[in-house]
């Protein structure tokens, strides 16, 4: 009888250990064990994108998640009108997505910033690691909404970045920061790396958002192609190195998607990408402050040379993101004689601390990694004022009133 209930408690605490391992393996109350970092894409194929998302998660299924890296996707798309989020696994199937689907959502608003956190937060608590790295994959147009041509008149693109077709909806710059912000407070510490896999996203006024919540950040000054980052290749790089920190894992991404372009995998194309040290913002804000301040003495003649440099210097498809050293450049040769040479070589000596990685091919060698914002007229500069006085970047540098004063009349 004695024996009987021993083997009974026996069986009994195998069942247990059984069952708790059951609910891990689906993403239950008890996570995986700490792994070195957990790599989360929040994947927005609600818009004509979708495609390219089916495409990109065959490549992350080309190494899938290791002993050291959870790969994890949440995966919406517009063709089967559903949000899946996945533990990628590796396969050798290129034409068809295999990893097993832990939760399915059903429609979800990809375009409402509070899915995003929501999917961060569980993704941490499902797949917890030491380290962190969040991608943002969809349509981007920088800190602001982009005109496009339309026959007869323009119209305003509806997105910043992360559009939903089905809604209609977008994630702000501002509402990304807010993101990041919630899900640092969630981790307990700043992330440790966040990119977009979009277009335009390699600007200081986005950057400037999430300094209280991310250690390294990465972007596109320029468009990206729509096959978007070389996944297959940057895991592999990534998953040989796995201890590598926020900084060098930004590096490999940067290395291997400009690699992909210049007659690698993606063919040949003009693209760029950047990894920012955001711990080094503040003090390229505090000079460009300084000198936004001595742009604001000038007269009215050197006014018109300064516009006159930044409309020489490299911009992108929205011609009013110009390249900040770029632009360095052309002020520091225009011969304005009361410009104090020091307040544009403070800039140059914060920036080059800012930008820690910076590849770029084609006609966008020239840049230097971080964009920011220049409108070349007044017109241009009012209709978006009221929204850039409330960035952060236009708080700390007062960037706003340097603009006005070189645009007006």
């Amino acid at each position: 009888m004695y024996r009987s209930s021993l083997l009974a408690l026996f069986f009994c605490a195998i069942s247990i250990v059984s069952a708790s391992q059951t609910a891990t393996a689906a993403g239950g109350e008890n996570p995986p064990p700490l792994k070195e970092w957990t790599f989360l894409t929040y994947l927005n194929g609600n818009n004509d994108l979708d495609r390219f998302g089916t495409t990109n998660m065959n490549q992350m299924e080309e190494i899938g998640s290791t002993a050291d890296i959870n790969v994890v996707v949440q995966w919406a798309s517009l063709a089967r009108n559903e949000t899946l989020r996945i533990l990628v696994q590796k396969d050798s199937d290129s034409r068809k997505v295999t990893s097993p689907v832990v939760q399915n959502l059903g429609g979800v608003d990809m375009g409402d910033w509070r899915s995003l956190v929501d999917f961060i937060e569980w993704g941490v608590r499902t797949y917890p690691a030491k380290k962190y790295f969040i991608n943002v994959w969809n349509h981007g147009s920088g800190w602001h909404l982009k005109k496009v041509g339309n026959i007869g008149s323009p119209r305003i693109s509806p997105s910043d970045i992360s559009h939903d077709e089905r809604t209609g909806n977008k994630i702000t710059t501002e509402e990304l920061g807010r993101a990041m912000n919630e899900a640092s407070r969630n981790i307990g510490r700043k992330i440790d790396l966040y990119a977009s896999d979009a277009c335009l996203m390699g600007m200081a006024e986005i950057a400037s958002e999430m300094v209280d919540s991310v250690r390294f950040f990465g972007g596109s000054e320029e468009t990206e192609p729509g096959s978007g980052w070389p996944y297959a290749e940057f895991l592999a790089e990534w998953a040989a190195k796995p201890k590598a920190d926020g900084g060098e894992v930004g590096a490999m991404l940067t290395r291997t998607y400009v690699q992909s372009y210049s007659g690698g995998s993606n063919g040949n194309e003009n693209v760029t990408f950047s990894i920012f040290d955001l711990e080094q913002l503040p003090s390229l804000e505090q000079s460009m402050q300084s000198l936004a301040a001595r742009l604001g003495t000038l007269g009215s003649a050197d006014r018109k040379t300064v516009i006159r440099a930044s409309e020489k210097a490299l911009n992108f498809t929205l011609a009013d993101y110009v390249d900040l050293a770029d632009f360095l450049k052309y002020l520091g040769t225009s011969g304005i004689k009361s410009m104090d040479p020091a307040s544009i070589n403070s800039v140059r000596a914060a920036l080059s601390r800012v930008v820690i990685a910076n590849q770029a091919t084609g006609r966008y060698k020239p840049a230097g990694g971080l964009s920011f914002w220049f409108p070349a007229t007044i017109s241009r500069y009012n209709s978006y004022e009221k929204r850039y006085r409330d960035l952060r970047f236009n708080a700390e540098t007062n960037w706003g009133d340097a603009l006005e004063l070189l645009l007006s009349p």
